[in-house]
């Protein structure tokens, strides 16, 4: 049994499957195989589930075995990873932080609900920054994720662990959570595809929560067709979740290769001219442009005036909901409780002084200082009005183009420990990326080149609310002309292994 075949997207293993040329147990063992051949090094997961897995797998072949291909489910059989931050019933669930350490959920987030009960084969849970507040995955409690394009280097955050298992070829797609760029920005780092859909497409349910109105569930995959798939599977109304769309489940992979002769594209200057994009990305998101235009697109400069203040409005509104939301874990109820507390407010205190890491704790005082008495309208208020300005910015863009593209991240992966001490460096990893999430708009980010030291870029596209189809066929247009083939050269090192 090929130890390659983790290697493989979604779709190529779903036709293998169905043809009977290999088994989802084979295909299983494939990407178990690489995760023990490389997790070691990259820590990429924080719990493997190999008996789920395999009596999952079992079900699949059994499914094969006594009805063949008819109507399996597209994601069946396929081995995934989820984010830490999404529930799984009884699988422990951390967020990345040592508050949670012990918690294991008594329910399932709706979109591996969902996923499971197509018949997905869950690998493990990924590492990731604390409660997903981070955009390097150094914030972990249990340590950072490396790259497996360059071990010195990040993967990208905060959904870390799961862009670097796909890219690694431990789960052949992921599901993250992208709050200010945290699937699109590590899916650029770590040369993948990574999807944002619009907000309230992909239920929150079950998502252990670090801003509310800015948190989506979205995914990983080496491919924009499984992009597509994986979409397909976990989208859909939800009635668990009061901000989830009206709309009903829907094939997101039709019409992708459609083409996009006649398609508009606004190309953000601005973000491309800002000081901090290194000459590399520039380049291969302006040869990207003008590939999509050579495919017969048109394309045009588009201004986003408000956008320069999207990232100062975020570090408000984010922070606010996270204070908020995070107030419950007290020790109380659930996660970690500090030892020997003389009462309870003591207990409270020590629980979250023990519990909470830096950044966590960075992002609670500024949130609750900004929501308190005498300065919520000057701090929280404002940054409310600047969002909807930079929804407004969005919509009339929108009315004149298709889609938007930029750069994913102003840089390439850069190294471990180089921005800890400076979290402003940090935040602005984000700048690209925060203006969609918003505006709750679709977005993707896909591998358009390499930089001078061998590591991936990233080509952001944006689309109108609810034209998830508009991103992702453009995405697989360039996809396809760019015809990116190139991999981590640690994988040259295991496959076969």
């Amino acid at each position: 049994m090929p130890a390659e075949l983790c290697d493989l997207t979604g779709h190529e293993l779903g036709a293998r499957l169905r043809s009977g040329d290999v088994t989802a147990t084979d295909v299983l063992e494939s990407s178990l195989e690489r995760v023990r051949a490389v997790d070691e090094r990259l820590k990429t997961f924080l719990t493997v589930t190999e008996d789920e897995a395999r009596a999952a797998a079992a079900r699949v072949d059994e499914w094969l075995t006594s009805r063949g291909d008819r109507r399996l489910p597209d994601v069946a059989g396929i081995p995934l990873a989820l984010k830490d931050v999404l529930t799984t019933r009884g699988i422990r669930s951390t967020a990345g932080s040592k508050i949670l350490e012990p918690y294991v959920p008594p329910y399932d987030c709706t979109a591996w609900a969902r996923l499971r009960a197509a018949g997905s084969v869950l690998a493990g849970k990924t590492n990731c920054d604390e409660f997903a507040m981070g955009s390097s995955g150094e914030n972990s409690a249990y340590g950072p994720t490396r790259n497996p394009w360059d071990l010195d280097t990040v993967p990208g955050g905060s959904s870390s662990g799961s862009a670097a298992a796909v890219a690694s070829g431990q789960a052949v797609w992921a599901l993250g959570t992208d709050t200010g760029g945290s699937v699109r920005q590590p899916a650029a780092l770590s040369g993948i595809v990574g999807f944002k859909p619009t907000y309230g497409r992909v239920s929150r349910y079950g998502l252990i929560a670090f801003a509310s109105s800015l948190d989506h569930v979205a995914t990983f995959s080496r491919d924009v067709r499984d992009a597509a798939t994986l979409l397909s599977a976990i989208a859909g109304h939800d009635p668990a979740d009061a901000t989830s769309l009206p709309d009903p489940p829907a094939d997101y992979g039709e019409g992708l290769d459609a083409g996009v002769a006649g398609l508009r594209v606004g190309v953000v200057e601005d973000w491309l001219e800002t000081e901090g994009v290194q000459p590399a990305v520039r380049a291969a998101v302006r040869a990207s442009v003008d590939r999509l235009v050579a495919l017969g697109a048109s394309a045009e400069r588009v201004s986003l005036p408000y956008a320069e203040y999207a990232l100062s409005a975020y570090y408000l509104i984010a922070p606010a909901e996270c204070s908020s939301n995070l107030a419950r874990y007290d020790g109380v109820r659930y996660g970690y409780r500090a030892p020997g507390a003389s009462d309870v407010v003591e207990m409270n205190m020590r629980t979250r002084g023990e519990g909470f890491g830096d950044e966590v704790k960075r992002r609670i005082m500024l949130g609750t200082y900004s929501l308190s008495a005498g300065y919520y309208d000057a701090y929280y208020g404002q940054a409310l009005k600047v969002r909807t300005l930079v929804i407004r910015d969005f919509e009339e863009a929108f009315s004149r183009f298709d889609v938007l593209v930029s750069p994913t991240s102003p840089t390439v992966a850069f190294r471990l420990g180089e921005k800890t001490e400076d979290p402003l460096a940090m935040y602005l990893s984000d700048v690209f990326t925060i203006p969609a999430n918003l505006s709750g708009t679709p977005a993707a980010s896909i591998p358009c080149g390499l930089s001078p030291e061998g590591l991936p870029i990233g080509f952001q596209i944006m689309g109108r609310l609810a034209d998830e189809r508009a991103v992702l066929r453009t995405a697989y247009a360039l996809e396809q002309d760019l015809g990116f083939s190139a991999r981590p050269a640690l994988l040259d090192s295991v496959a076969g292994s």
